[in-house]
């Protein structure tokens, strides 16, 4: 939907001088907005004991943004590689800041996630208990139970690459313990972008079931259940907004039965990364060409190289705004346009059939909400280099915090002669 009007005001006030600074295309984001909602979560979940917010650092991978969330709010990190390891201790996250969550594991990442202070492992898989060099007292298993919550799941989880089975799970904590791990916690992530609170919940309460047995028929120490990320955005206008007052009240709740059926309070972590950032990006492309075919087509200068969910999702949308050089939002009556990019193919589009006032070579169209899972899913193909990024400070300034890729960089790692 629509950006806040505040982050709208202050960037269209002065974006001829961000495009006469920095050029086009670029995402931006909005510190401030950024900021208020990781606020918010920390205060609607803060009185929950052994609640933190681990940011998934795949929805926007940038050093500067992930500095400001570990030092301001004190969040740790999901990763799922080695490069992600080394951004989050780059900031300075080590041991318990970090959730190491990955899928098809080498032993190479085993050794990088174990290295430099160490992480929380979260296993995907039973055989990787075996396959864990030394393991940690503390382990955590993803769990997959092969059914949704209803809604606004993940694929179908019985086709998916990722958990363990239920009728895995008990032997693989015994063989967890067996080894030395003394804490555990359980995960589960079904759920994306919900924006009806019950679902989420759903999927929780599906969890603390599963942990509850496992601790009567075990009786391990559950440190934690880790409920993934899933809290979405609207990106349409006029969807309703997820409501966190509704959904933290249901938590602690289901956290209080917990407590009374089993003797046992486990903490509760989050992996949110398009609820943190996502309403407070934008990205800025402008219009290069105007055509007339079997439909009419608007050309900007970024590609589905810059903003792929569009293209890779069927029912992606990212609200449009057309607005002339001076920033000012044109009007007029609709017109129905495809927003296209330069790759070579054809679903390298931003929007289809979408109504807008008419746009003319020269100005600039904003995409709002492509703060989380827009730059980072970007890529090379077709030779399309990837955009900048600025950074919105809360005093009005705005930093580059990622220079745009050129052809030389394109080509660096490539043999020849």
């Amino acid at each position: 939907m629509p950006i806040a009007d505040t982050f709208y005001q202050r960037l269209t006030a002065s974006l001829p001088t961000l495009v006469e600074r920095f050029g086009t295309p670029f995402h931006l984001y909005d510190e401030a907005g950024i900021l208020q909602t990781g606020r918010r979560l920390n205060r609607q979940f803060g009185d929950i004991p052994g609640f933190r917010e681990y940011f998934a650092i795949k929805a926007l991978p940038n050093l500067r943004i992930l500095d400001l969330l570990h030092r301001e709010l004190g969040f740790g990190f999901d990763c799922s590689s080695i490069p992600e390891l080394e951004m989050a201790r780059r900031v300075g996250a080590r041991g318990d800041d970090i959730m190491f969550t990955s899928n098809n594991t080498s032993q190479a990442e085993f050794a990088a996630a174990l290295a430099d202070g160490g992480a929380i492992l979260n296993l995907d898989d039973a055989s990787f208990v075996e396959k864990v060099p030394a393991l940690p007292k503390r382990i955590c298993f993803r769990f997959n139970p092969g059914e949704g919550t209803g809604t606004t799941v993940l694929g179908t989880p019985r086709e998916a690459k990722f958990g363990l089975r239920r009728d895995q799970l008990e032997s693989a904590f015994r063989r967890a313990r067996e080894r030395g791990a003394q804490h555990f916690g359980l995960h589960m992530m079904l759920v994306t972008n919900a924006l009806d609170w019950r679902v989420l919940h759903g999927s929780l309460q599906m969890l603390l079931d599963t942990a509850g047995a496992l601790v009567d028929r075990l009786g391990i120490s559950l440190e934690f259940v880790n409920m993934g990320g899933g809290i979405g955005i609207p990106y349409r206008p006029g969807e309703a907004a997820f409501d966190l007052d509704c959904f933290a009240a249901a938590v602690r709740e289901s956290l209080d039965a917990f407590t009374a059926r089993h003797g046992q309070r486990p903490g509760l972590l989050m992996e949110c990364g398009r609820a943190i950032t996502g309403p407070h990006g934008i990205m800025i492309a402008q219009v290069i060409n105007v055509m007339s075919k079997y439909r009419n087509f608007v050309g900007v200068d970024a590609s589905m190289s810059a903003l792929m969910r569009p293209g890779m999702y069927p029912h992606a949308y990212n609200h449009v705004t057309v607005l002339d050089r001076d920033g000012v939002a044109r009007s007029g009556p609709p017109v129905l346009v495809d927003v296209v990019g330069s790759v070579c193919e054809n679903n390298d589009k931003f929007a289809e059939q979408i109504a807008l006032p008419a746009p003319q070579e020269g100005d600039y169209l904003l995409f709002h909400d492509t703060g989380a899972h827009g730059h980072a899913m970007g890529f090379q193909y077709n030779g399309r280099l990837r955009p900048q990024e600025l950074l919105l400070r809360e005093n009005g300034t705005v930093e580059r915090i990622r220079r745009a890729e050129t052809l030389d960089d394109y080509l660096a790692t490539q043999m020849h002669g």
